[in-house]
């Protein structure tokens, strides 16, 4: 079983989830697959957020906690990343770079 270190970075996450998929079977999946997967996981989060605000929820439907799915997500965009050599960290910081360039504005303000 992987073990990921004490006060892990960005990169040590990144690793972690390469060894958690050959553990688990997973790292034949595509990015394609992972994308998908990705996708459901949103919609499992939407749900959790529903309910955690008091929005109508189907009855029958199946819940779980907002931290799981942020989680659940995280780990697939951390297989993504790995997929196409994206070190998260180095995006993060090369778009924010971008970001910090733009003009934001405020809607509420119009």
């Amino acid at each position: 079983m992987p073990e990921l270190k004490l006060n892990p970075k960005l990169f040590d996450f990144q690793r972690y989830v390469v060894e958690l998929e050959k553990e688990r079977g997973f790292s034949d999946q595509t990015i394609i697959d992972k994308c998908l997967l990705m996708g459901e996981e949103m919609g499992e989060l939407y749900k959790a957020v529903r309910k955690s605000q008091g929005l109508v929820v189907d009855a029958n439907s199946t819940f779980t906690e907002i931290g799981d799915e942020l989680a659940d997500i995280f780990i697939y965009l951390c297989a993504v990343a790995n997929r196409k050599n994206i070190d998260l960290e180095r995006a993060f910081r090369v778009k924010e770079e971008k970001n910090k360039k733009r003009v934001w504005e405020n809607l509420k303000d119009k």
